[in-house]
């Protein structure tokens, strides 16, 4: 059993900062990308950000020189840095984990599966 579970949600005003963590947990047998991505009302989730276990990072185009995503591996963690927001990043938030558990490399299952977190809250006020 796999679980991401997400923190650092919450309302600020325009122009502040908030930071998003996701812990993943269990059964990990390696982590590949970890990545963001958000859903406002009415509208398809989209990539925020993502990052390979190199440090290697993709960012979408809206959030570009306001956003940093970072992970701690030992950790097993992602983190986004999010300053200068604006009403438009008013979204749920969700983390995703690209990895293979160890259910899955005993029994030679394809990988790595997508794992996604229950999703947390941004509210940006004008």
């Amino acid at each position: 059993q796999v679980q991401l579970v997400e923190s650092g949600g919450g309302l600020v005003r325009t122009g502040g900062s908030l930071r998003l963590s996701c812990a993943a947990s269990g059964s990990i047998f390696r982590i590949n990308d970890m990545g963001w991505y958000r859903q406002a009302p009415g509208k398809q989730r989209e990539l925020v950000a993502t990052i390979t276990s190199g440090g290697s990072t993709n960012y979408g185009d809206s959030v570009k020189g306001r956003f940093t995503i970072s992970r701690d591996n030992a950790k097993n963690t992602v983190y986004l840095q999010m300053n200068s927001l604006k009403p438009e990043d008013t979204a749920v938030y969700y983390c995703n984990a690209a990895l293979y558990s160890y259910y899955d490399v005993s029994r030679g299952l394809p990988g790595p599966n997508d794992y996604w977190g229950q999703g947390t809250q941004v509210t940006v006020s004008s």
